[in-house]
């Protein structure tokens, strides 16, 4: 099980950068444009970033390579998916969640740089079940 803190920690620092290069470049470039100073900015705070990782699929007993590849991979644990787009949209979540279920993780984030405020664009993502 993961360190709850520690990915709290992770994800705040992520939502951070993402604002702070929002503020600094704006909306509306492509996401690829976001990505690079975005992982820079992660660096700098000290953590492991992967970018554009190809992942295999194990479908049916077959694994096939380069079947996916992630944007952002923060210390082995936090997947971060970057958008540009004008609206939010739920299918974005909807794909981070099938992504992390496929790879085992239990957090990613979503962040659209696109919208007016970088706020607005940071979603959350879990594969955890709240029982309450």
């Amino acid at each position: 099980m993961m360190d709850d803190s520690l990915t709290d920690g992770i994800t705040a620092d992520v939502v951070d950068a993402s604002i702070q290069i929002h503020r600094d470049l704006g909306p509306g470039l492509l996401e690829s444009v976001y990505e690079l100073p975005l992982k820079d900015e992660i660096e700098r705070r000290g953590y492991v970033v992967e970018r554009q990782k190809e992942l295999p699929l194990t479908y049916r007993g077959r694994t096939l390579n380069h079947a996916f590849r992630m944007d952002l991979l923060v210390n082995g644990r936090i997947l971060v998916e970057v958008k540009s787009s004008e609206r939010p949209s739920r299918v974005h979540a909807r794909e981070l969640f099938t992504s992390l279920r496929i790879m085992r993780l239990p957090v990613g984030l979503v962040t659209n740089f696109g919208l007016d405020r970088m706020i607005d664009g940071s979603n959350r993502v879990t594969t955890q079940r709240f029982v309450p």
